[in-house]
């Protein structure tokens, strides 16, 4: 019984760290990135720069912490110091678009 015990502590940690490396390992379908940067380019540039470079009123968003996905997505849709909330304009599935392009950026700039 002992063990049994050990093992349902350790186990959840170790898939937890599975899912986190994933979630940082992640790749998106170019068509998501696209999706993205359209969206970026419409709603997001004017503060944070065009392409993600030099943004002049936000977060340079090349520093996100890639690893935090749920922190971007919360940040976006329910606004976080002096950005709006922008989950009244933007569908989920626009802001899983613009974490794939914020995530991959453009590789070729």
């Amino acid at each position: 019984m002992k063990h049994g015990f050990g093992l349902l502590f350790v186990v959840p940690f170790a898939c937890a760290a599975t899912v986190m490396h994933e979630a940082v390992a992640q790749s998106f379908p170019p068509a998501l990135v696209q999706q993205g940067a359209e969206i970026f380019a419409a709603n997001c540039a004017v503060c944070h720069g065009n392409h993600m470079k030099n943004p002049p009123w936000a977060i340079d968003l090349a520093t996100f912490p890639r690893d935090e996905p749920m922190r971007f997505v919360n940040s976006v849709t329910d606004g976080v110091r002096n950005m709006p909330p922008w989950g009244d304009v933007l569908k989920p599935d626009d802001i899983k678009a613009l974490w794939a392009y914020v995530v991959e950026g453009e590789k070729g700039n």
